[in-house]
C-alpha cells in the first residue's frame, strides 16, 4: 500500500526525533563530565571510556546494523535500537560506579549504531529524487539542532538535579520516537534476503575499532604513542582485508549470477551478498558526497568543540549561557537549508514542464563551503575580549554555509543508493563519517593543545600544578582561581584564544578546501541510482519487478 505524501513527511519527523536523541547524549555528557568524576569518584582514564566505550562499539556495529536493517526491515531494527537506546540512557543515569557507566555506555552505542544509519535509510525508500533534498535537511537540522538544546537543557538539569538527570532526558524522546515510528513508519526491507557476510562483518568490525581507538589514543596521548601508531596500523590493514574480501564476494556472485541458478537452491541463499557495494564507490555523487559531509563536521569542529569552552572558561558563563550563544549558529543554519532547497527544488515553466533547478548540487555545496570559510576566518580573529555581537554575527555566516552545504552533499551520497540496500549503503555513509569525525577531533585537537601549551607564559610553578595547567584550559582556570593569581589567569585564557583561533584558521582552510574540491569533482546535479523511474513509486528498488517492501 503506498503512503500518502503527508504521511511520508509525518514518518521522516518520527524518525527524525530518533537522531535528536543521538544528538542530544553527544552534547550533555562532556557538560556533567566534571560532576560525574566527582559523585563516581571516576579517574582521568574512566572519564575518556566514558567516551571511548560508545565511539568504539558505534564503529563495530554500524555497518552490521545497516545489514540487518535491509535484511530484517529497517522499521524492525530501527525500533529494537531505539529501545536500547532509551534502556542503555537509564542505566546510565543509575550507574552506581564507573565500570557500570562505561557498560552502559557501550550498550547506547549498539543503540545509536543503528539508529543513525536506519534513520538516514528511508529517505531513498520513501522520497522520490525531486523529494529528497527537502528530507535530507529536514534530518540535518534536526541532529545540529541537538547542539545547542544539548547545553540549555544538561545545564538547567545540572542546576537543580543530579548528574544522571542528564541521561534520563533521552527516555522520554526515545519513548516519543517509539510511539511516532510505530504509528508512522511503514516497514521496508530488501527484496531479497542472501546470508550475512559474517567474515565482512568481522573484518570491518575490528578494523573500524582499531581506526577509532588509535585516533583516539592519539589525540589523548600524542601521535608519538606507540599504541596509537600500532592500532591505526592495524586498522588500517584490516580494512584493506576488508576491500579485497567484498571485492571477492563481489566477483563470485557476478559468476554465480552468469551461471544461473544452482540446482535446488534457494535464490536468496545461492551466495553471500557482500557488506556493502564497492560499486557505490564508482559514484562520484556518492564517494564525494560522503567526504564533503565528512569535512563538514572538520569545518564545524572548532565551534562546536572550542567555543563552548571559550564561553564558559575565557567568558565565565555557564552551560546554559553557553547553549543560548550558539542559537545564532542554529538560525543561520536553518536559514541556509530553506534557501539553499528552494534553490534546488523541482521548477516549471509556463507550459508546465519541469525545467531544472536554479542550483544544482556542485555549485551550493561549493557555496556552502565558501561561506564556511568566510564565516571561520572572522572567527579566526577572535579575542579575550570579543562581544557577544561578534561571535553571534560570524556563527550565523557560518551557520548559513552549514545549512546550505550538508543536505546538498548528503543528497548527493544519498542519491547513488537504491530502496533495495538503502540500509547498508546509509550504514557505509555513517561509519565513514564516524571515523573521520574521530581524525578531525584528534587532528585539529592537537591544533588547539599544542599552540595553547607552546602560549603558556613560564609561570613558577611546581611540576605537577604546572601540568595541571597545561592539560586544559578548565584545569588552568580552575588552579589560578585556587592560587588568586590574575596573572596566571590571564596567561591561561590569552593562551587558549590563540590555539583555538589557530584551529579555526585551520577549520576555515579545511572549508574552503572543500569548497574547491566540489567544483572539481561533485557531479553538477545528485543522480538517483534508480533512475527517473523511481519517482513513480516512492519506497520501492530500482530493479523493476523486485521491489523493497512495504508493511502498509
Amino acid at each position: 500500500m503506498e503512503m500518502t505524501g503527508a504521511r511520508r513527511w509525518w514518518a521522516l519527523i518520527a524518525v527524525a526525533a530518533s537522531m535528536l536523541v543521538v544528538g542530544l547524549d553527544l552534547t550533555v555528557l562532556n557538560l556533567a563530565l566534571p560532576t560525574i568524576a566527582n559523585s563516581l569518584h571516576a579517574s582521568t582514564s574512566d572519564l575518556q571510556w566514558f567516551n571511548d566505550a560508545y565511539s568504539l562499539v558505534l564503529a563495530a556495529s554500524v555497518l552490521p546494523a545497516g545489514l540487518l536493517g535491509d535484511r530484517y526491515g529497517r522499521k524492525k531494527v530501527l525500533m529494537t535500537a531505539l529501545a536500547i537506546f532509551g534502556a542503555s540512557s537509564a542505566a546510565c543515569a543509575y550507574a552506581a560506579s564507573s565500570g557500570e557507566l562505561i557498560a552502559a555506555r557501550a550498550v547506547l552505542g549498539l543503540g545509536a549504531a543503528a539508529i543513525m544509519p536506519l534513520a538516514l535509510a528511508i529517505i531513498p525508500v520513501l522520497f522520490t529524487p525531486e523529494e529528497r533534498q527537502k528530507a535530507t535537511a529536514v534530518m540535518a537540522s534536526t541532529m545540529f539542532l541537538s547542539f545547542p538544546i544539548g547545553p540549555l537543557v544538561g545545564g538547567a538539569l545540572l542546576d537543580r538535579f543530579w548528574w544522571g538527570s542528564v541521561f534520563l532526558i533521552n527516555v522520554p524522546v526515545v519513548l516519543l520516537a517509539l510511539a511516532a515510528v510505530t504509528f508512522l513508519m511503514p516497514e521496508s526491507r530488501s527484496a531479497q534476503r542472501p546470508r550475512v557476510d559474517a567474515v565482512g562483518v568481522a573484518i570491518s568490525s575490528a578494523g573500524l575499532i582499531g581506526l577509532t581507538y588509535g585516533f583516539i589514543r592519539a589525540g589523548q596521548d600524542g601521535w608519538g604513542n606507540a599504541a596509537a601508531v600500532a592500532a591505526i596500523a592495524a586498522g588500517a590493514l584490516a580494512l584493506a582485508a576488508f576491500a579485497a574480501w567484498e571485492r571477492a564476494l563481489t566477483r563470485r556472485g557476478e559468476r554465480d549470477a552468469a551461471a544461473g541458478t544452482r540446482a535446488g537452491a534457494p535464490a536468496e541463499t545461492r551466495t553471500v551478498r557482500p557488506l556493502i557495494e564497492l560499486a557505490l564507490f564508482r559514484s562520484a555523487g556518492f564517494t564525494w558526497g560522503t567526504i564533503l559531509a565528512t569535512l563538514v563536521t572538520f569545518a564545524m569542529f572548532g565551534i562546536l568543540f572550542a567555543m563552548p569552552q571559550y564561553f564558559q572558561e575565557v567568558r565565565g558563563v555557564d552551560a546554559l549561557g553557553s547553549g543560548l550563544r550558539l542559537l545564532p549558529l542554529v538560525g543561520g543554519m536553518l536559514a541556509g537549508m530553506i534557501g539553499g532547497t528552494r534553490l534546488q527544488s523541482p521548477r516549471r515553466n509556463a507550459a508546465g514542464l519541469p525545467i531544472e533547478p536554479l542550483a544544482g548540487a556542485r555549485s551550493m555545496v561549493a557555496t556552502g563551503f565558501a561561506v564556511m570559510a568566510a564565516g571561520l576566518a572572522v572567527g579566526a580573529f577572535t579575542t579575550v575580549t570579543s562581544g557577544t555581537g561578534f561571535t553571534a554575527a560570524w556563527f550565523a555566516v557560518s551557520g548559513v554555509g552549514l545549512g546550505v552545504a550538508v543536505p546538498s552533499a548528503m543528497n548527493a551520497a544519498l542519491g547513488a543508493l537504491s530502496a533495495d540496500r538503502s540500509g547498508a549503503g546509509s550504514a557505509l555513509i555513517t561509519a565513514m563519517r564516524q571515523v573521520g569525525a574521530t581524525i578531525g577531533v584528534a587532528v585539529l585537537g592537537t591544533v588547539l593543545s599544542n599552540v595553547y601549551q607552546a602560549r603558556l607564559t613560564p609561570v613558577a610553578l611546581p611540576a605537577p600544578v604546572a601540568g595541571a595547567v597545561k592539560s586544559s584550559v578548565a584545569a588552568g582556570v580552575v588552579v589560578a582561581h585556587k592560587l588568586h593569581s590574575a596573572a596566571l589567569l590571564e596567561t591561561v585564557r590569552t593562551a587558549f584564544v590563540h590555539g583555538m583561533d589557530t584551529m579555526l584558521w585551520a577549520c576555515g582552510g579545511i572549508a574552503l578546501a572543500s569548497a574547491l574540491l566540489a567544483l572539481a569533482f561533485l557531479p553538477r546535479r545528485a543522480r538517483s541510482a534508480a533512475g527517473p523511474a523511481e519517482s513513480a513509486a516512492p519506497g520501492t528498488s530500482e530493479t523493476g519487478p523486485q521491489r523493497a517492501e512495504l508493511g502498509l
